[in-house]
């Protein structure tokens, strides 16, 4: 109870956090709150020097902070993140967030180069599943302490609009991994949180392969409807700490989701409707 009351139960709340992406956007986002709710953070990240930032801005605060390497797509490298991880906390982590990703889009499926989906599968997809397959024995071990694995998806993952094949494929695969997880660990203590944002403020447009025409149409709805990453970071933890599977910060990613639920056939045919839209 004095736990409870104190804020210990809280995933979030003085954990020892290991973030992936963490050098930018809503990996960044992520590790500065958890500092700022008291815990130590391993921002990875495959840019060492933009992680080490990350780390720099914690640690410039008086927080806990240090920066390993990782790319997420390479099994050995999860797991020397996880090795490393867990010396530098003297211990096991107690909340993982596999955020890394990248984004694609631009081109029909058929049209879009197989190369594209290799990267943005290997990444954003194959990136959570191992993060999970590494971490989640790791976290499932007896432990007093508030335990959590939080994957980044997106709206993507059941919005499924046109000519963004592989990266809707990466989301939706991260979502149901997720809610797999969840089911796996239910009453071992370990809490599952997926995000599914709409458009965040980040600079996943510039660094990814996305066509010109996308990129510019896109940055327009991050301007006129995107949330902050650092908002983003904020609700979701808060999700996290109060046990929710899903987390979708935005309203349109919320109407999207129920509508699609209520009315698949009706939402799918919307959705090719409004990407024929040249948008000012």
């Amino acid at each position: 109870m004095l736990d409870r009351l104190l804020g210990r139960s809280k995933p979030s709340r003085g954990a020892s956090a290991v973030v992936t992406g963490a050098g930018s956007g809503i990996g960044a986002a992520f590790a500065v709150e958890l500092a700022r709710r008291g815990g130590a953070v391993v921002c990875s990240d495959i840019d060492e020097a933009a992680a080490q930032r990350t780390a720099d801005a914690i640690t410039d605060q008086g927080g806990r902070a240090t920066a390993i390497r990782c790319d997420v797509s390479k099994l050995e490298d999860v797991q020397a993140l996880a090795d490393q991880s867990q010396a530098w906390f003297s211990g096991p982590p107690t909340l993982v967030i596999n955020n890394a990703g990248v984004g694609a889009g631009g081109a029909a499926i058929g049209d879009a180069p197989l190369d594209d989906w290799q990267w943005t599968l290997g990444i954003n997809l194959w990136g959570p599943i191992h993060g999970c397959h590494v971490f989640t024995p790791i976290l499932r071990a007896p432990s007093h302490a508030a335990r959590g694995i939080i994957n980044v998806a997106s709206a993507a993952a059941f919005g499924a609009a046109p000519g963004m094949a592989a990266y809707n494929v990466s989301k939706a695969g991260v979502l149901s991994l997720s809610e797999t997880l969840a089911a796996e660990l239910a009453g071992t203590g370990v809490k599952v949180t997926v995000l599914c944002p709409t458009f965040v403020k980040t600079n996943i447009v510039a660094s990814g392969r996305i066509s010109e025409e996308s990129s510019q149409l896109a940055n327009r709805l991050m301007r006129w409807t995107g949330y902050s990453a650092d908002r983003v970071a904020r609700i979701c933890l808060d999700a996290h700490d109060r046990g929710e599977l899903y987390c979708m910060p935005q309203l349109d990613a919320k109407i999207g989701w129920n509508i699609k639920r209520m009315a698949p056939q009706a939402y799918t045919r919307a959705a090719g409707l409004v990407s024929r839209i040249n948008l000012p």
